[in-house]
């Protein structure tokens, strides 16, 4: 990381401002080329940037953060200027052309603050779940994870292995004399500890959960009534409906928020196992494939005959002869309103007992991988019979959390997380 970056960090233009960032050993000499001095560190100061002919490109603001106190951990500026797309085009022309400057890749600013130490791993897919976040509780629980309450975590745990590690080393150390070391009484307590408690973090809801939504599909035989139902739902004619069997040949998805909750909103093709075309039968083995990543089941169809667990949904409640159902969890009627608002409400109140905690930080997969793999390591280490044993896993646990935090990575992970990052951040 020898040369300097630069991009936009603000919203595309046109905007009432634009940011553009900075970053790079030669950021300092481009602000003092572009803006004409270097400002106070971390005070806004009023600047004239100018091209190298000496036109004046805007009047903006200029910052200046000198390494090691800065974002990305490395000398950066920052120029506030005004964000119509000429004036971003030319002051971006005029960087441009420094030596020694380049345009960031996605994500290069965060990845640079990870390299500088200025955030871990963690912090930094928390940072990126936090970009991404289109409801409430998704920001909260990026918020909690990229504020590092997951990191600290993390050392709390690494610390007692360590703690741990040097008893064991103390024992292996003085085997051979007579006033041999041991281990301290309460050692395997605290390891089986230590390994309840990773228990419970793993046990929590996964943010994948959180990051796709509550996945809802509406399920059932043909003209049932899941695509009028599904567009009530989601607030929106997503779904063709007509009174005419195989009308919905493919599986249609829309996320929506609702109370703050995210949920992905699903409807199929419906089930049947006679007079479908070559097309619907398609959908319909989707349909079925549905049926098996659904977090909850609306059963639109017979009572009896939907998958377990599902809820038996009683639809069209305005129809004379609707197929009655002796024991629905809701009867329903999109098209008068009936028994919609307790349904909403009852899925609201499902989908917030099975996503994370408002406020709670949550595991993706590669967390939730390392932190089993850790867990597993303090089982074994707590029933070995041999110190050596012992060691190697108490090893084995805190090279996982040093992989939680990014003491220990790999390239090709790094490069797949920053690319979630957009340009400029």
């Amino acid at each position: 990381m020898t040369d300097t970056i630069f991009a936009l960090s603000s919203g595309a233009p046109p905007a009432a401002i634009a940011i553009i960032r900075i970053s790079g050993p030669d950021a300092g000499a481009a602000l003092q080329a572009v803006a004409g001095r270097l400002p106070e560190p971390r005070r806004a100061a009023y600047a004239a940037l100018r091209d190298a002919a000496g036109d004046m490109l805007d009047r903006a603001l200029a910052l200046w953060f000198p390494a090691p106190a800065s974002a990305t951990g490395e000398d950066m500026a920052e120029l506030h200027c005004h964000g119509g797309r000429a004036v971003v085009a030319a002051v971006e022309a005029r960087l441009a052309a420094q030596p020694g400057l380049r345009r960031a890749e996605p994500g290069e600013f965060t990845r640079r603050a990870f390299a500088h130490g200025r955030i871990d791993l963690a912090e930094a897919e928390g940072l990126a779940d936090l970009l991404a976040a289109e409801t409430e509780l998704q920001r909260r629980s990026a918020m909690a994870m990229a504020g590092g309450h997951f990191s600290r975590q993390v050392e709390r745990w690494r610390e007692q292995v360590l703690t741990a590690a040097a008893a064991v080393e103390a024992l292996l150390d003085f085997a051979d004399e007579d006033d041999a070391a041991t281990l301290p009484a309460d050692f395997a307590a605290g390891l089986a500890a230590l390994a309840g408690e990773i228990g419970e973090w793993l046990d929590r809801p996964r943010a994948e959960l959180l990051r796709e939504g509550f996945r809802v599909v509406l399920a059932g035989p043909p003209n049932a009534g899941k695509s009028t139902l599904f567009n009530v739902l989601v607030e929106d004619d997503a779904a063709i409906t007509a009174p005419l069997a195989g009308t919905t040949r493919d599986v249609l998805t829309r996320p929506v928020a609702l109370a703050g909750l995210p949920f992905l909103f699903v409807d199929t093709a419906g089930l049947r196992d006679a007079g479908a075309d070559t097309v619907e039968a398609l959908g319909i083995g989707r349909a079925r494939g549905e049926l098996v990543r659904a977090d909850l089941v609306l059963w639109l169809g017979a009572e009896g005959e939907g998958p377990a667990s599902a809820w038996e949904i009683a639809p069209q409640a305005d129809r004379p002869g609707a197929v009655a159902k002796r024991q629905p969890r809701h009867r329903v009627s999109a098209l008068t309103g009936e028994g919609l608002a307790a349904l909403r409400a009852d899925l609201v109140a499902t989908a917030r007992a099975a996503l994370p905690r408002p406020g709670a930080a949550a595991l993706n997969a590669r967390q939730h991988r390392l932190l089993a793999e850790a867990r597993s390591a303090l089982l074994h280490a707590r029933e070995a019979d041999d110190p050596l044993l012992t060691a190697e896993h108490l090893r084995l646990a805190r090279a996982a959390f040093d992989g939680l935090v990014g003491r220990a990575t790999t390239e090709d992970m790094l490069d797949t997380l920053f690319a979630r990052f957009c340009i400029g951040k």
